[in-house]
């Protein structure tokens, strides 16, 4: 099913009453998709949003943004960053796995 990107899609959204902060952009709609999906499997409402959608409040942003209320705002960022680490050692290891595959046998 679509989602409507301008309107509450689930009721793990915080209320827009609240203060909220922007904790992440991204040009690329998946990656905010796998951003959101994170932030709800650790319990932190979120809402995912087109950065066209919201030029009056984030003047310049394109692509999707992602906004928590003001007190998860630090939890949130420490979860993407770990989940970054955690992505960049493992594709580093995969990288090098693959170098060594690709190297002649010595005769």
């Amino acid at each position: 099913m679509p989602q409507n990107l301008g309107t509450p899609t689930s009721q793990n959204k915080p209320n827009p009453n609240e203060k909220l902060v922007k904790i992440f952009d991204s040009e690329d709609e998946t990656e905010a998709l796998v951003v959101k999906g994170l932030l709800d499997s650790s319990g932190i409402d979120s809402d995912l949003a087109s950065g066209e959608l919201l030029q009056d409040a984030f003047p310049g942003m394109g692509g999707m943004i992602i906004l928590v209320r003001e007190e998860d705002a630090a939890r949130a960022r420490s979860i993407i960053e770990e989940y970054r680490q955690s992505n960049a050692a493992s594709d580093d290891g995969d990288e090098s796995d693959d170098a060594t595959e690709e190297l002649p046998a010595k005769p």
